[in-house]
């Protein structure tokens, strides 16, 4: 877990001035793994009140593109955001209930990342998501 300092270096590592909204958008996010915008929303004007949907709107924007939170967006889902950064993981989403895990890319190298055709582009990342069925909701719809 991160500590208030420590989201206060991350911020001004990404060259960000250090902000309330900015540490409680960062604490939603780790807290909340794979929240949705207005569950995020909801954590921060847990800890302040008065903070507006916009600024939550626009440090989600600033921290996204900072690279301190990454946005998904599975098929069908409104946007997610998650502070497990700096690696290629992917995720797996839950047809039933929509619960979304993380899933760790093959161990040793990244297939994910060396295409058949790269038509002249240096892939750095690749977005894979997996789909199924959580253990819940197969315990509860057994086949």
């Amino acid at each position: 877990m991160s500590s208030t300092m420590d989201f206060a270096r991350q911020l001004r590592r990404a060259d960000l001035r250090v902000t309330q909204p900015r540490i409680g958008v960062l604490e939603a996010v780790q807290a909340n793994p794979h929240a949705d915008t207005e569950t995020i929303i909801r954590a921060v004007r847990g800890v302040l009140p008065r903070v507006s949907r916009q600024a939550v709107y626009d440090v989600l924007h600033a921290v996204t593109a900072t690279g301190l939170v990454r946005r998904i967006q599975p098929s069908g889902s409104t946007a997610r955001y998650e502070s497990r950064v700096g690696d290629n993981h992917h995720h797996v989403v839950c047809r039933s209930c929509g619960a979304i895990a993380d899933v760790d890319c093959a161990v040793g190298y990244t297939p994910c990342l060396m295409t058949a055709h790269d038509d002249n582009f240096r892939v750095d990342e690749a977005e894979v998501i997996f789909w199924g069925q959580c253990h819940v909701c197969i315990a509860s719809h057994p086949s």
